[in-house]
């Protein structure tokens, strides 16, 4: 399963709970959860659309279908707006570390949208000035005017959804891009942006282990410092859960996941994360920042937040239906459910995203991101320490290898 997934299970089990009306930001001193300091905070901004919908995608992406084929950028960028205006007040005065425009694509969006967007970002928040500033792009929807014009309005790393450099399995998987797409928006990427990481999958339908090994040496190849790889899965309500394709058995998908692995580690690659590979100093800081359990703020349709206060750290799930959102928007109504995490799911929270981190966290994080002694959590890490799937030295906990590899089981003792 998929981090997103077991986040989005635990965010349905609370929906019923009481709404949080009032809540002051997190401030320096000592709180009743044990917080003291502001976790760092990121901004998430969600665009909804895809020309396509992939088979195999359960993200909170919709069709473009729309007269002429246009969809409603402005009216969508003004809502975004009013939610992060309205949002605001809840991380007055915090910095945030690093922008992230997920979807969806992205890349439908023109470079003016962008840059509105970012300059109202920077009039209503505190930016780091060398901020983390990433646009997910389609192959299939980019141009070197669009490239050029994310990059003038602040866009620093381009996360850029590959899939595969063969044309038969993107044409398996429903992508709207070819190899040749796929290899000059690749490229076209490389020479504007600084910052590039490329999106593969593997264990596609019918797809040999030395096609998978292919794609990861022609991504190698192209010189990108950070290349995530993720397994293809059948989530539900797809197309794919509903029909399956011929997919690899289980012994070859995990010889695929090693030979990849050890492919990436020959060539300087760092494996840092589940499903991440970096160039040494080249980490995702946005996407780090979930994994050691930092703060984010979610705007646009779906978009979920993570956030901490003095004496409760809740999440947020936005409107899923982009017309609804910008609906309620318009009329200045809520677009978020809120729910506090309660104190006994915290452990789990923090260990669901931190155990993702190959080399883990320092021990001290979880007190300060969660307000815990991580002794609450001593039944649970003995057990998995016994299982041999949990290692803790003097100054981290981290997964074993084992547990590298059954992550689930893993994650399942601390749910417990």
């Amino acid at each position: 399963m998929h981090i997103k997934k077991i986040i989005e299970i635990k965010a349905a089990s609370n929906f019923n709970a009481a709404p949080i009306n009032t809540i002051a930001p997190l401030a320096g001193a000592n709180t009743l959860s044990g917080l003291s300091n502001s976790p760092p905070l990121s901004l998430y901004i969600h665009i909804p659309w895809c020309v396509k919908k992939c088979p195999y995608c359960d993200f909170n992406s919709h069709e473009s279908r729309f007269k002429n084929g246009e969809i409603p950028e402005a009216a969508y960028v003004d809502a975004l707006i009013a939610d992060l205006e309205l949002a605001t007040p809840k991380v007055w005065g915090r910095k945030i570390k690093s922008i992230f425009f997920g979807g969806g694509t992205p890349s439908l969006f023109s470079a003016a949208s962008i840059d509105r967007i970012l300059s109202q970002v920077r009039a209503l928040t505190p930016l780091e000035y060398d901020a983390e500033i990433t646009l997910e792009a389609n192959p299939g929807t980019v141009d070197s005017a669009h490239f050029s014009g994310y990059k003038d309005a602040g866009v620093n790393r381009l996360s850029l959804g590959i899939q595969s450099f063969n044309a038969d399995y993107l044409k398996a998987l429903g992508r709207i891009h070819d190899d040749k797409q796929a290899y000059a928006a690749a490229e076209l990427a490389l020479k504007t942006f600084e910052r590039v990481n490329l999106d593969i999958m593997y264990a596609l339908p019918d797809q040999s282990l030395e096609h998978a090994l292919e794609d990861a040496r022609q991504a190698i190849a192209l010189g990108a410092d950070h290349l995530s790889f993720y397994h293809l899965t059948l989530e539900p309500n797809t197309p794919f859960h509903h029909t399956p394709p011929s997919l690899p058995d289980d012994d070859t998908s995990s010889d695929m996941q090693i030979a990849i692995e050890d492919l990436l580690a020959a060539n300087g690659y760092e494996h840092y994360e589940t499903s991440a590979f970096a160039k040494p100093g080249k980490q995702a800081r946005h996407n780090l920042n979930y994994w050691q359990f930092g703060d984010y703020l979610g705007i646009g349709a779906g978009a979920h937040s993570k956030l901490s206060y003095h004496d409760k750290i809740t999440r947020e799930s936005r409107t899923k239906h982009p017309k609804a959102y910008m609906d309620q928007v318009a009329l200045g109504q809520n677009v978020e459910r809120v729910w506090e995490i309660e104190r006994e799911d915290l452990g789990f929270e923090f260990m669901m995203n931190a155990l993702r981190l190959i080399d883990g966290v320092p021990l001290h994080l979880f007190q300060q991101r969660t307000g815990l002694d991580l002794a609450t959590l001593d039944v649970a890490i003995k057990k998995a320490q016994h299982k041999g799937l949990l290692s803790v030295t003097q100054s981290h906990i981290l997964p074993t290898p084992l547990g590298q590899r059954f992550l689930n089981e893993l994650l399942e003792i601390f749910l417990t």
